[in-house]
């Protein structure tokens, strides 16, 4: 179903509004899922929706006040409380971002929170704000580690931002064959997972959703990709959580930041990221393939063009939920 964006959004802001937050805090979610489908990122977007709503309407659901928990000139760690990771993490960012303004570097830690959405998010704001950063989230084990079957870490994204003259550079990646999300996604659809993508409860491979849930997601890249993951795992536990959070709830997002002119004037570190950039940019691709691009450059043209045309593409199912839950809530508001 195409939706413009200006519905997308709506949508997006009734059912989190339905899930008890109030509009500061609806408006500030949606946004992040919908840079999601903007982005392209669909099991990120409107189906994450959902997910939220059914986990903060269950009956076992609690969350409390986000708050600085502890705080130094130069860090700070903010408790969630159980509060959704798209608040919680957004507001870690933000305070690192001007601790980091202000002083030049800056730590923040973001805990007891869950679902911090796309790094990429935070470290885009950090790059236009004229920041390096390096952000990190671990979660629950619901990966298995290189030549396991049982989880032992989360998706566990990492993500890098840089500013430049242009648009700022940005990597992330999640450490995971799938995201859990994804896996998510296809269960609604009925849709298969990819080969070799997950493990059932008895550790057999599966492409089953539902099974996968019960069992592991594939660690992405053999040994490296899964080393990689247990680096963020410890990288979150900086943020005072448990080595391995459980039930999708209790997760560490750490956050650093610097400013450039700690080593070099600012405007020629920008200067040289945009040049390095146009280097990889002109690098001869291999025979019959496209263009190298730069990390973030294929988001930044979807979003661009989704933009442009104002609509979105998003399944049927996902819509008529969403829908379902808004004209619900309408019904019951006081």
């Amino acid at each position: 179903m195409r939706l413009s964006v200006a519905e997308a959004r709506h949508l997006a802001e009734q059912t989190f509004a339905a899930c008890g937050h109030d509009a500061k805090e609806a408006a500030a979610i949606a946004d992040h899922v919908l840079d999601c489908e903007l982005r392209g990122l669909s099991y990120g977007g409107l189906p994450r929706a959902l997910s939220v709503f059914e986990r903060m309407t269950a009956p076992s659901f609690r969350r409390g006040n986000i708050h600085v928990a502890h705080e130094t000139p130069l860090s700070a760690l903010v408790d969630g409380e159980g509060n959704i990771g798209y608040l919680v993490a957004l507001r870690a960012a933000e305070l690192c971002i001007e601790k980091a303004s202000a002083l030049g570097m800056a730590i923040v830690g973001a805990r007891d929170t869950w679902h911090t959405g796309m790094l990429s998010y935070y470290a885009e704001k950090a790059a236009r704000a004229g920041l390096v950063s390096m952000i990190a989230s671990n979660a629950s084990p619901t990966v298995a580690p290189h030549g396991g079957t049982e989880g032992r870490f989360g998706t566990n994204p990492i993500a890098f931002g840089f500013p430049s003259e242009e648009e700022p550079v940005v990597w992330d990646i999640g450490t995971s064959a799938l995201m859990h999300g994804e896996v998510v996604l296809a269960g609604r659809l009925g849709k298969e997972l990819p080969e070799g993508s997950a493990f059932d409860g008895e550790g057999q491979p599966t492409r089953d959703p539902a099974k996968a849930l019960q069992g592991a997601i594939a660690a992405w890249g053999g040994h490296k990709g899964s080393g990689l993951a247990v680096v963020v795992q410890m990288l979150g536990m900086l943020c005072n959580v448990a080595p391995m959070p459980q039930g999708m709830f209790g997760y560490g997002c750490l956050f650093v930041m610097m400013k450039p002119d700690l080593l070099m004037p600012a405007e020629e570190y920008r200067a040289n990221v945009s040049e390095y950039a146009r280097l990889i940019r002109s690098t001869q691709p291999v025979p019959g393939g496209q263009s190298v691009r730069m990390p973030y450059d294929r988001s930044l043209a979807e979003r661009r063009r989704r933009l442009a045309e104002d609509e979105i593409e998003v399944p049927d199912v996902v819509v008529e939920g969403l829908r379902a839950i808004a004209a619900a809530n309408a019904t019951t508001a006081p």
